[in-house]
């Protein structure tokens, strides 16, 4: 029994995102630190060299994955050439994940996104565990519309056939939005055998990220525009760029704020194109402990991603740290929730089309809402309605224990 009188679950979880990855600390650990409080949890995650390779920065997640008393087993992450890379990896994921399972008795496997899910269904064949498929977007497609596979590709094709089997085979399905739900309810193959669905977002420790003390307000301070995180892929970084110089117009004393891991290159080159001043922005990496001081320093968040067909099941990260630190954010239709949570709470605009024009109007309701004396109050309330850690570890808590139940009932 753990402390609030519950069974422990014995919980094995899987992600093909490392643990030392800003993404593995985000998120990854955030939920897991205290979901182990109440269950035995195993974590095996894929790190990449480089990231392993910093070996300050490997013992201290390594203690801290031994303080929150996490069984941590770190497996290499391979790249190229990717088909034989990632069919290696999973060979030895499963390998080694079914050791754990016989060592540790484990009852549940948690699999983030789509790679380890298929180590989490072969586990489930072979001994029977129960399988928790938390998709985090519809992967498939993402790579098509990432520009990475073609539709008619054979990995497009087996990734699909996959996704049918977890979704159709998970004892539980976790999506991040609702409308990657509502969209799933509409396959033809789940018409029968409809899953139990889970909408947990991507969570934010709002003990972490929360308005600071010290930001500086008023008139008379430089106006701010934040951006984190990835410019590439199915982010659109020219459009906020765009979108810069519309509010160097407005406000010619703005600054931009990049905070960015491993493409500062590549954001000097678009800066270049748009002939932006590289005096005018600020481009910085840092640690994800420290990210919450340079959000402290913007007045407003801004990010776009692809409006296609995969994002409907998608959460950007960085939306419940901005609202969590009481910044309100400029985002683009047709992606997830956004739309609710930005202009159905009055702590953000969305954009619905990237024209010059409207791209202007945005910017200025962007400048009237930051003026807004309620506007850090209110999205603080929003972060916590929407993005809170505390709720989501509930969920999956809650999760936990529906799918152990039902395991017991079977056995």
């Amino acid at each position: 029994m753990n402390q609030n009188g519950n069974e422990v679950a014995r919980v094995l979880y899987i992600t093909y995102d490392g643990l030392m990855e800003p993404l593995g600390q985000s998120q990854v650990f955030q939920y897991l630190r205290n979901l182990a409080r109440e269950h035995d949890i195993t974590l095996v995650s894929y790190e990449k060299p480089q990231d392993w390779s910093d070996i300050a920065q490997r013992h201290e997640v390594i203690d801290k994955a031994r303080q929150a008393g996490i069984r941590w087993v770190p497996l290499g992450y391979h790249k190229r050439p990717t088909a034989p890379a990632t069919a290696y990896d999973l060979a030895v994921g499963l390998i080694v994940c079914a050791y754990l399972v016989l060592r540790y008795r484990i009852q549940i496997v948690h699999a983030r996104s789509y790679v380890p899910s298929v180590v989490a269904l072969s586990l489930k064949r072979i001994f029977g565990t129960r399988f928790i498929f938390d998709m985090r977007g519809f992967w498939p497609d993402e790579k098509v519309e990432g520009g990475h596979w073609s539709k008619e590709s054979r990995l497009y094709k087996v990734a699909k056939w996959f996704e049918q089997h977890f979704l159709t085979q998970a004892d539980v399905v976790v999506s991040l939005t609702h409308a990657g739900v509502a969209t799933m309810r509409e396959f033809p193959y789940l018409q029968e055998q409809m899953p139990r669905f889970e909408v947990i977002p991507t969570c934010t420790n709002l003990e972490i990220f929360h308005p600071s003390l010290s930001a500086q307000t008023g008139q008379n301070k430089a106006f701010t525009l934040g951006y984190v995180g990835t410019v590439g892929n199915w982010y659109l970084f020219d459009p906020a760029l765009e979108c810069f110089k519309i509010l160097r117009e407005i406000r010619p004393d703005a600054q931009m704020l990049i905070v960015n891991r491993g493409e500062h290159t590549y954001i000097r080159e678009r800066l270049a194109a748009h002939g932006i001043s590289e005096d005018w922005v600020e481009i910085k990496t840092v640690a994800w402990s420290k990210v919450v001081e340079e959000m402290s320093r913007m007045d407003a968040g801004i990010f776009f991603i692809k409006p296609v067909y995969s994002k409907r099941g998608s959460a950007a990260t960085k939306l419940g740290e901005f609202l969590g630190c009481g910044i309100p954010c400029l985002s683009n239709a047709g992606v997830g929730d956004m739309e609710k949570i930005l202009e159905g709470e009055d702590v953000g605009v969305v954009l619905r089309e990237f024209s010059q024009p409207a791209q202007a109007v945005a910017v200025q309701q962007l400048l009237e809402l930051v003026a807004d004396a309620q506007i850090r109050e209110r999205c603080v309330a929003v972060a916590r309605r929407y993005f809170s850690l505390e709720d989501g570890v509930e969920s999956y808590n809650r999760i936990y224990q529906y799918v152990k139940s039902e395991s017991s009932q079977l056995n």
